[in-house]
C-alpha cells in the first residue's frame, strides 16, 4: 500500500527531514543485516521482477491508497531471503513506481522509507523466530510464522503510509483505517493465506513453483481490483443518487416554500392537510411506505396554485366563470410539475385526483368512486375539513362538530364514506394534534433531509411511490 500525489498539502522541513533521518537508519539497517540475508540470486530477481510488475499494476482506493500483490513477494523475500534481501527489492519497487508516476519528492521519500522499513523488520522478526525457536520449513508453525509476517508487514506498512497522508491531510487516523483498510482487509487476509501457501509450495518443490506464484499474484491483482472497482461504483453511485435525491427534492421543497411566500394560508393548509392525510392512511392500515406517499401527495396537492393571479389566490370576492375554470386547472398543472420530478409520477397521480368526486362529479376528469385512487380520496376528506376549519381561511370557520356534520352529508357522494368514518373517529378519539386548523409546523411536515434520505434508498418497485387502489 502506497502514497498516490493526491494531497495538495506540504509537509514541513522538520518532517522531511525527520524521514531522511529515518531512511538513512533504515538504510543503516539494511547494511547490517546484509550478511544474514540469503541472497539466492535466481529467487531475488523472480520476486523484485513480481513484485515491480504488481506494484505497476496497482489499483487504487477511493481514499487515495495504491494497493497492489507486491506484498506477496515482499513477504516471501522476507522469510527466505532475510531483511535485508526484502528491503532492497522493496526500494527498488518504489523507485520503479516513481520512474512511471513521478509521485512528488516527499511522496517518494515516504513510500522510501515505508518500503524499506516494514521488509526490513519483518525479515528480521522471521529470522529470529526461527533462531531463537529452531523451528523449520518442514514444521506447519513455520507457515503460521509467514502469515502473522504479512499481518505485521501490512500493519507497520499501513501506519506509516496512512499516518503521513493524515498529517498532510489533517484527517483522522481512524477514518482511513475504516475507508482504507477494512474494505481490503479480507483480500488481504486471503493474500496472507496465499503467502503462506506459495511458501508451503516453493519448499516442497523448489524454485518451478515460484511461477504458480506468479499466476496468483495476476489472479490477486485482478480480484482485488474488481473489489474495489465496484465499491467505488457502489460509493459513488450511493452518492449520486443522494445528490439527485436532494435537487429533485430541493426543488419541489423550493417551489413549496415560494408558494409559502406568496400565501403562508396555502402552505399552511397544505401542511396540515398532509398530517391529517397521513393520519388517515395510518388509522386505515396503510404500509408505512404509502403513508409517506400520501403525506407528499397532500403537501403538494395544490401546488399548481401557481397559476392563479393574486386576486383569485389572495382576495375574498366573487369569482367569475373565468376565474373558476382557471381554478379547476390547478390539479392538472401541479401534477405536470410534479410528474417531471423522477419517481413522482404516483404523486402526481393523485394530486391530479384530488378534486374528484365519488359520485363523478368532480374535475378535471369526471372519475367516480374506485376509478379514483385510494390516496387522492383520502387528501379530499382532509382537504375539505381544513377548508372549514381553519381560521385563515377567506370564510368565516365552524366548529368541528359541525364540520363533522358536513362531512357526513356528503359523505357517499362527494367523499369516500370509509375515509370519512375514519377521520371523523379520529376527530372523536382526539387523536389529531391540531384541530380547528390551527397553525402547523410547515417545516416539520416538510422534513426535508428526511425526504432525500429516503427519495435516495433503493426501491424494489417499479415506481418510486405504490399508487394503492382500495
Amino acid at each position: 500500500m502506497a502514497a498516490e500525489d493526491r494531497i495538495t498539502a506540504r509537509p514541513t522541513t522538520r518532517i522531511i527531514l525527520a524521514q531522511v533521518l529515518g531512511l538513512v537508519l533504515v538504510l543503516a539497517g539494511i547494511v547490517y543485516e546484509a550478511p544474514q540475508s540469503d541472497w539466492n540470486l535466481p529467487l531475488f530477481l523472480i520476486l523484485l521482477g513480481f513484485s515491480i510488475f504488481s506494484d505497476l499494476t496497482a489499483v487504487t482506493t477511493t481514499s487515495k491508497f495504491k494497493v497492489s500483490g507486491s506484498f506477496l513477494a515482499l513477504v516471501l523475500a522476507m522469510v527466505f531471503l532475510g531483511g535485508a534481501a526484502a528491503a532492497v527489492i522493496g526500494i527498488l519497487t518504489i523507485l520503479a513506481g516513481w520512474a512511471r508516476w513521478r509521485d512528488a519528492g516527499h511522496y517518494l521519500l515516504n513510500n522510501l522509507l515505508t518500503y524499506a522499513a516494514f521488509p526490513l523488520i519483518g525479515g528480521v522478526i522471521s529470522q529470529q523466530v526461527v533462531l531463537e525457536t529452531g523451528i523449520t520449513s518442514n514444521q506447519p508453525i513455520f507457515y503460521a510464522l509467514v502469515f502473522v509476517v504479512f499481518l505485521i508487514a501490512l500493519a507497520i506498512n499501513f501506519a506509516l503510509i496512512v499516518s503521513y497522508a493524515c498529517y498532510l491531510a489533517r484527517s483522522s487516523f481512524l477514518d482511513k483505517v475504516r475507508t482504507a483498510l477494512i474494505p481490503v482487509l479480507p483480500s488481504e487476509l486471503a493474500a496472507a493465506l496465499m503467502a503462506a501457501g506459495i511458501a508451503f509450495l516453493y519448499v516442497k518443490a523448489g524454485i518451478a513453483a515460484v511461477a504458480l506464484f506468479g499466476i496468483v499474484l495476476v489472479t490477486y491483482q485482478y480480484l482485488i481490483g474488481a473489489l474495489l472497482l465496484s465499491q467505488q461504483r457502489a460509493e459513488e453511485l450511493e452518492e449520486r443518487s443522494t445528490q439527485l435525491a436532494s435537487f429533485q427534492v430541493g426543488m419541489l421543497s423550493a417551489l413549496l416554500r415560494t408558494l409559502d411566500l406568496r400565501d403562508h394560508m396555502t402552505a399552511r393548509h397544505s401542511a396540515s392537510v398532509a398530517r391529517y392525510s397521513r393520519a388517515i392512511a395510518q388509522r386505515a392500515g396503510f404500509s408505512r411506505r404509502e403513508q409517506e406517499l400520501v403525506h407528499v401527495a397532500a403537501l403538494l396537492h395544490d401546488i399548481g396554485k401557481f397559476i392563479l393571479p393574486d386576486r383569485i389566490l389572495k382576495a375574498n370576492v366573487s369569482l367569475s366563470e373565468e376565474d373558476w375554470m382557471l381554478i379547476r386547472r390547478h390539479p392538472q398543472q401541479g401534477a405536470r410539475v410534479v410528474s417531471a420530478v423522477d419517481g413522482y409520477g404516483p404523486v402526481a397521480q393523485i394530486i391530479l385526483a384530488h378534486h374528484e368526486r365519488i359520485d363523478g362529479t368532480g374535475y378535471p376528469r369526471g372519475i367516480a368512486a374506485d376509478e379514483i385512487p385510494a390516496m387522492a380520496r383520502i387528501i379530499s376528506v382532509a382537504d375539505t375539513y381544513d377548508v372549514m376549519t381553519a381560521r385563515d381561511s377567506y370564510r368565516d370557520p365552524v366548529s368541528t362538530f359541525d364540520a363533522i356534520k358536513e362531512l357526513h352529508a356528503v359523505s357517499g357522494t362527494q367523499l369516500d364514506a370509509r375515509f370519512v368514518k375514519i377521520f371523523v373517529d379520529l376527530l372523536e378519539d382526539e387523536d389529531i394534534d391540531f384541530p380547528h386548523g390551527q397553525a402547523v409546523d410547515f417545516e416539520r411536515e416538510l422534513a426535508l433531509q428526511a425526504r432525500i434520505e429516503d427519495f435516495a434508498s433503493p426501491s424494489d418497485d417499479a415506481d418510486r411511490f405504490l399508487v394503492p387502489q382500495i
